[in-house]
């Protein structure tokens, strides 16, 4: 078995809190899929048939408004599950997911899941992780609430610098907009400021921090 399926799913929200035997049970079912960047993973509308695992990339997901505008939803990384409102609640994708850069993913059919829910003991983890994935986001929701757009970015480049100074952007600024739950002209006012104040240098595909709050 491919050892990086293994490590994304131990690096779920959903999955990480399966026991071992249920952690193999669900990478058996994983179908591996490589991504070119800007290729589409699935539509908006489309009718779904799977969900799906980042092991590695970046991944979109955004819908399109009545106007015609690509709205941004969300940006995914490696240990992120897409798609899996196919699960439960509709038979089509809401939003649309495409790579972002060069991507892994691992495709878990849901006919095969369903399957795995049968099992009790498998059924019975992945609702207790269900009920705590809703109290997290109801967390976020407060989050958003109390903390303000420098704050969120400040965590956002702590999240992908590990410690580092000079960290790596591989995503647009729109992209790191929707990351953080704003709008690219407000991370735009918010970058400027935080140059003119001498605390970043945002060059191409690299964030230097000067001074960390």
């Amino acid at each position: 078995m491919d050892d990086r399926i293994l490590h994304a799913i131990q690096k779920n929200d959903y999955f990480k809190n399966l026991n071992s035997g249920n952690r193999i049970l669900l990478a058996e079912i994983c179908i591996p899929r490589k991504i070119n960047k800007k290729e589409p993973i699935f539509l908006e509308g489309e009718k779904g048939h799977a969900l799906f695992l980042c092991a590695m990339g970046t991944v979109q997901l955004h819908k399109t408004s009545a106007s015609g505008q690509e709205v941004v939803l969300k940006v995914m990384g490696p240990g992120e599950l897409f798609g899996e409102v196919i699960l439960f609640e509709k038979d089509c994708y809401p939003a649309s997911a495409v790579a972002l850069e060069e991507t892994l993913i691992y495709l878990i059919p849901k006919v095969q899941f369903h399957c795995l829910l049968e099992r009790s003991e498998f059924r019975n983890e992945f609702i207790s992780i269900l009920m705590q994935k809703m109290r997290y986001l109801a967390e976020q929701i407060r989050y958003l609430t109390v903390h303000d757009v420098e704050e969120r970015f400040w965590k956002f480049l702590s999240e992908h610098a590990s410690g580092r100074r000079q960290v790596p952007i591989n995503v647009s600024k729109k992209d790191v907009a929707a990351a953080i739950g704003t709008t690219p002209e407000t991370l735009s006012r918010l970058i400027l400021r935080l140059k003119k104040e001498k605390k970043l240098i945002w060059e191409g595909k690299r964030i230097t921090v000067l001074h960390v709050p």
